[in-house]
């Protein structure tokens, strides 16, 4: 097939010099061939951008990183557990275009974004934000727990993947933590001690000119004191200076911002939003909108300014911040360094945590005792 497509080429060059214009059979076309010269091209390509720009400061020694168990799937990619240069750590490997529908444009603008958001995560430092261990723009070298029936029963990640390393936190999300409680509900010191971590988490990011873009219980992390810590950063953002060069849908539905769900230019606020609704589920231990569908979810809180019900045990300088935070109108909206004063104001001497089920008079705390 070499052969054919080198006579291919000559017969189009001869084209060329006699200025005639002729077609080719498509059968006569080794399509494999061109696969793999792109591949070995996009290889060869991203070695040497590599290799022009240097080794950047956050790039890890792969031969300190062993992968050990599965944690987590995601759209981009899987997380691991694994250790680093003795540490235990978190890895996520991202495997964009590996499905092989990513056009070369597509994973070439992923990876230069990839690299963006490693440049600005590198430089974070914040006990409510997850540490940033380092990162790998190519794991050849790379070997993970595998499936599959292979002889040394591991995988070798392709060139193109991309992997970011963060500190491992033993205690899970803060979404599985919630669910845990969701009969006996927390008491309302442990509430705000987690509202203020992430309170605290998202002033320091705001400060920094980033927008966190996804923030959901899920995307928050626990350590084995309780400590809660900002991941997840990729679809993080450095805020625009002018609102409109920031659009899209961008998030998970139930913690969208409204006008981030109808599609209209936003900032830091849409994070303030997510934060409101973060409140009401550490609070209530359960789920906002539980009862509605996707589309009616993106319907009510547009056009019927629908939010989570907030029980009435919940003490009303708590139950204020939700409001506010969740407000229609993001100017509205308080900025989340004066979201924080505001809570670490609140008095938990007195409780006033959510009333599990079995001790209220109704299915929701509609009495006016408080909680612990």
């Amino acid at each position: 097939m070499e052969t054919s497509n080198n006579n291919i080429k000559e017969e189009g060059e001869n084209c060329e010099k006699n200025g005639e214009v002729k077609f080719i059979r498509a059968d006569q076309i080794d399509f494999k061939s061109w696969d793999a010269q792109v591949e070995n091209h996009l290889t060869r390509v991203w070695s040497r951008d590599q290799l022009n720009l240097g080794e950047e400061e956050w790039e890890i020694d792969l031969s300190k990183l062993e992968i050990r168990t599965v944690i987590a799937h995601g759209t981009y990619g899987t997380v691991y557990k694994g250790a680093y240069d003795g540490n235990d750590v978190a890895v996520k490997v991202l495997d964009w275009g590996e499905d092989g529908i990513a056009t070369v444009a597509e994973i070439s603008n992923l990876r230069a974004s990839f690299r963006q958001e490693v440049a600005v995560w590198q430089k974070l430092d914040h006990p409510n934000v997850t540490k940033f261990v380092g990162a790998s723009m190519g794991t050849s070298n790379l070997s993970i727990p595998s499936t599959s029936t292979s002889n040394d029963g591991r995988n070798t990640m392709p060139s193109r993947a991309c992997c970011v390393v963060v500190e491992y936190l033993a205690g899970g999300t803060l979404k599985k933590f919630l669910i845990r409680h969701y009969r006996r509900k927390l008491p309302f010191k442990t509430v705000i001690q987690l509202a203020l971590d992430l309170a605290r988490g998202l002033s320091y990011l705001h400060s920094k000119k980033i927008v966190h873009r996804d923030v959901k219980s899920e995307n928050m992390l626990l350590d084995v004191h309780r400590n809660l810590k900002i991941a997840d950063f990729g679809v993080a953002r450095v805020e625009a200076q002018n609102p409109r060069d920031m659009t899209g849908e961008t998030g998970t539905l139930g913690y969208m911002a409204p006008e981030v769900l109808d599609g209209k230019p936003y900032n830091r606020k849409c994070d303030v939003y997510s934060f409101g609704i973060c409140l009401w589920e550490i609070y209530c231990c359960d789920m906002p909108y539980a009862d509605l569908s996707f589309a009616e979810v993106s319907s009510a809180v547009v056009q019927q300014n629908v939010r989570p019900t907030i029980p009435k045990c919940c003490p009303s300088e708590f139950s204020n911040i939700m409001r506010n935070c969740w407000d229609a109108n993001l100017d509205k909206r308080p900025e989340m360094e004066e979201a924080v004063r505001l809570i670490e104001a609140i008095d938990t001497s007195k409780g006033g945590g959510m009333i599990p089920d079995d001790q209220a008079s109704g299915c929701f705390c509609f009495g006016k005792s408080r909680g612990p």
